[in-house]
């Protein structure tokens, strides 16, 4: 299944490295993708399907560096009800707890892997008054305190769960319209975005209170998709609706953003910050670009706009894209039913 090739990457940095590349290609299209944290688990990721049917598919697959062959292990693949929207391992570097993966569709579901199988260990449902609830947009899982995951729902509220008691720590109306994403930027704050066009910042000691610290130009543009910038949490970006655009947004400096990067020919999919650096970024979108930024200086404008230092370009849309943070050097994206990893 995997491949291993050069490709030809656009770079200014004279020292890049040759660039590799590892393909898989999956029996369906590929949308939720994640990669793990364990030491013990290098170059390991989850990918889900996009099918329009009540069964869908996760895989659990692993690159192995030394023959660039991308294996899935038939015994870790798993159904899974509706395509999840998204994937998360759990946050565990050092392997001190059970290996889980945490996926979000009609409910928050948390499941357990074994060395060769996949347990359903709970089904996480928001609302108390219906065996129903609105379908989660999105999740993540708190790096700082593992036991707790935030999930964003259309049905405007946020939840914040306790998974080892399985239940709702708190769960607040977030915004006026459908969330469509939530991130972490520490212990007991989180943000989202929403239909809206409003990005909001939530402190679980003041559960009252919200702070918008941006809003759409044009009113009610959707936000789709946050990144938290985890090396410096002042700093997020965030996917306006159908456009090329990403927005980084200083939180001391709320309503104007501090850069806005503008080099995508087609709408943006995907962010993600660079776990090992406060001041890189990789974008990703409909015109099959997957573009790494660096934003060291930001707040000073840069005449024409920024442009980004390395460029990738895929056989189709991207649609995903994760950053590793076990392994900084590597960058996981999807189009189509394809997972390629590339070493930037």
């Amino acid at each position: 299944m995997g491949t291993n090739s050069d490709a030809a990457v656009e770079g200014c940095d004279e020292q890049q490295k040759r660039s590799e590349i590892y393909t898989y290609e999956a029996p369906w299209h590929i949308y939720a993708m994640n990669w793990s944290v364990r030491r013990d688990k290098k170059y390991r990721l989850a990918i889900a399907s996009l099918l329009e049917q009540y069964p869908n598919r996760v895989e659990i697959v692993q690159l192995d560096d030394s023959t660039g062959d991308i294996r899935s292990d038939s015994n870790l693949a798993f159904e899974h009800p509706y395509p999840p929207t998204k994937t998360i391992f759990i946050p565990d570097k050092e392997c001190q707890k059970p290996d889980l993966l945490a996926t979000s569709s009609d409910f928050l579901r948390i499941w357990r892997i074994e060395d060769n199988r996949v347990d359903l260990k709970s089904v996480l449902n928001g609302n108390k008054n219906s065996d129903f609830c609105g379908p989660l947009t999105s999740f993540d899982w708190n790096e700082a305190e593992p036991k707790r995951i935030g999930t964003s729902s259309i049905d405007t509220t946020c939840t914040i769960w306790d998974i080892e008691k399985e239940t709702v720590d708190t769960q607040l109306i977030a915004h006026d319209k459908e969330v469509y994403d939530i991130a972490w930027g520490g212990v007991g704050v989180f943000a989202s975005v929403s239909a809206d066009g409003s990005v909001r910042v939530f402190d679980l000691r003041d559960k009252e209170h919200s702070t918008i610290i941006y809003e759409s130009c044009e009113p009610d543009t959707p936000l789709v998709r946050l990144g938290w910038n985890k090396q410096d949490p002042r700093y997020m970006a965030t996917i306006i609706m159908d456009t090329c655009k990403v927005v980084v947004l200083d939180i001391r400096f709320p309503t104007l953003p501090i850069v806005e990067l503008q080099r995508h020919q087609n709408s943006v999919n995907a962010v993600a910050w660079a776990p090992h650096s406060a001041c890189h970024i990789c974008t990703a979108g409909d015109d099959s670009q997957a573009l790494i930024w660096d934003l060291s200086s930001m707040g000073q404008p840069v005449e024409g706009g920024l442009d980004p230092i390395l460029a990738y370009t895929a056989g189709a849309e991207i649609e995903q894209l994760q950053w590793s943070s076990s392994q900084p050097d590597w960058v996981a994206i999807a189009f189509s039913n394809k997972l390629q990893i590339l070493r930037v």
